[in-house]
């Protein structure tokens, strides 16, 4: 059948009833430097074969306890997984890997200061690169002290200068975590450098607004010119885009009037509006933006339209999506893959999955051409109704009809998979990753972490940890959270108190329900030292000063 034939046919035969698919697949375990060796002698499943031989690396069920990766041994490049400094992935991603992991052993320890990983780094024999210090800002990006400590590092070092892009990943590590004083003082000192520009300032208020500092925002907005970077309507709508996305769309309504006669608006000045009203369920006054938006002489376009029925397909009024849908085709307005994908999704979320496939049909109709956004989409709604089959011939023919499988249809299909139970099959998907150069991010390792503390595989918990630190992606709070209750949950004390620590030595402050969790479990098992020590840890979190 011609691949585009073969969606199509999917959606027609939907409706016919078919057994779900589903694994039952128990992972064993894998090891990194990110958690204490000791633990491993409580564990009894030893390592599975998958790290010794390499078979045959087709997607399969199997039932055996001891699931099979074949290819692994080859993927980590390393048979001796007892070695707990040699474990890890085959990366695609670094250019240095020697220098970069000399360098991030070092940073792995805690320090106490800036000035102290400075000292610790001084004699490593490393030569500091734009490609080194970019990869290890984006490895240590929330945990700020060895992030400016090698910044800081880098900077000394004779014949080396910063780039414009390390000098604003910088500034974006520091606001992420509240650094504000830091942050303003790099921004100082890029200034005298000329080196900032609009992305600078859209860092600098995007951080701000995301700590609630609306104000603060719309001040760095207020003084760009200070800083050389022109305050024109691209600029504002970064700033108003900033606001809406971080829950203010008071704040962006307020900045757009103050500033709208100084500096014409465009449409996206108005679609910014209008997706801030629709999100905080206001549609009387998003109505009102689009009327004001078609008296500046700009129609409303498929991005406007399409936010009116975002907000309706997630009250799951379909009636006034339907309406908005006609409306917008009426006045000419062709709604494209996007407004599509909104629509099929929520009525998938709704359980009204024969509705959701009709939608490709209305696409095929309209000569809409679906993107990975779609499939990602279909793949969710496929799997939610245990059509796994189904799920995983929409996500192989994807290259057949010449769309590339990118990073949401990699995270789509690792959730089903952990979501159904195939472990295996989540894992083998983070290494298809790697095989088309997709490279994951926080959101793709959380199911495969959740599924290690659900199981109580320690060795694969570590395995993913080491794997996520190789890829430069770093552990923020979320994680943590993740890490300590679903550990805690499931009986790893020893393991949940060690990421609490973890928490804590980055600066960060655990959520009040994780820690009365550990504190409850910790007192179930009459643990009352270890109670003590993560009393004393969550006080020392929150009595940090700002530095």
């Amino acid at each position: 059948m011609p691949p585009k034939q073969q969606i199509h046919k999917l959606c027609q035969i939907f409706s016919s009833s078919k057994t779900p698919q589903t694994n039952s697949l128990l992972p064993k375990p894998l090891r990194t430097s990110l958690t204490p060796a000791s633990s491993d002698t409580a564990e009894s499943p030893d390592l599975p074969t998958w790290l010794r031989h390499k078979e045959n690396s087709e997607f399969t069920d199997h039932n055996d306890d001891d699931f099979i990766i074949p290819t692994v041994a080859e993927w980590t490049k390393n048979d001796n997984v007892g070695n707990v400094n040699q474990v890890g992935g085959h990366l695609l991603f670094e250019t240095d890997v020697s220098d970069v992991d000399k360098v991030g052993e070092i940073l792995q320890k805690h320090y106490p200061s800036t000035d102290s990983v400075v000292q610790a780094l001084n004699g490593c024999g490393v030569n500091a690169t734009n490609a080194l210090i970019s990869q290890l800002l984006k490895r240590f990006s929330n945990d700020w002290v060895p992030a400016f400590g090698v910044f800081i590092w880098a900077k000394n070092q004779t014949g080396y200068i910063h780039t414009l892009e390390i000098y604003d990943s910088m500034v974006d590590v520091l606001g992420k975590r509240k650094k504000f004083c830091l942050m303003w003082g790099l921004v100082k000192e890029m200034e005298l450098k000329g080196y900032i520009s609009l992305v600078t300032m859209s860092k600098v208020m995007r951080r701000l607004a995301r700590a609630g500092q609306y104000e603060d925002a719309i001040e760095a907005f207020r003084g760009m010119e200070n800083f050389g970077v022109s305050k024109d309507i691209e600029a504002l709508n970064t700033l108003m885009d900033a606001l809406v996305k971080e829950g203010s769309v008071e704040h962006a309504h307020s900045v757009f009037m103050e500033f709208k006669d100084c500096m014409p608006a465009d449409p996206r000045s108005f679609n910014i509006l209008i997706h801030g009203y629709c999100k905080a369920r206001k549609l009387d006054d998003a109505r009102k933006i689009m009327d004001e938006m078609e008296k500046h002489g700009f129609q409303p376009n498929v991005v406007s339209y399409s936010c009116f029925i975002e907000s309706y397909c997630k009250s799951k009024d379909f009636r006034n999506a339907d309406a908005t849908l006609d409306e917008m085709q009426e006045k000419g307005c062709k709604p494209n893959v996007i407004t599509y994908t909104i629509i099929m999704l929520a009525l998938g979320k709704a359980k009204q999955v024969n509705e959701a496939l009709e939608v490709y049909d209305k696409m095929k109709r309209n000569e809409c051409v679906p993107d990975s956004s779609f499939y990602s989409s279909l793949i969710y709604i496929l799997s939610q109704s245990g059509r796994l089959k189904d799920a995983w011939d929409v996500f192989e023919d994807m290259e057949k009809q010449g769309i590339r499988r990118d990073l949401l249809t990699y995270k789509t299909m690792i959730t089903s998979a952990f979501n159904h139970s195939q472990e295996e099959n989540a894992l083998k998907l983070l290494q298809r990753m790697e095989e088309d150069s997709c490279k994951p991010d926080i959101q793709t390792y959380a199911p495969l972490l959740k599924m290690c503390c659900k199981k109580k595989r320690m060795k694969v918990l570590k395995f993913l940890l080491n794997h996520m630190f190789k890829n430069n992606v770093s552990i923020d709070l979320g994680t943590y959270t993740l890490l300590v209750r679903g550990l805690c949950k499931n009986g790893k004390l020893e393991h949940a108190c060690f990421f609490f620590k973890e928490t804590v030595l980055k600066g960060m402050i655990p959520e009040d329900g994780t820690y009365k969790m550990l504190l409850e479990e910790l007192e179930k098992n009459d643990t009352t030292e270890a109670k003590e020590k993560i009393q004393k840890l969550m006080l020392r979190a929150k009595g940090q000063n700002p530095i």
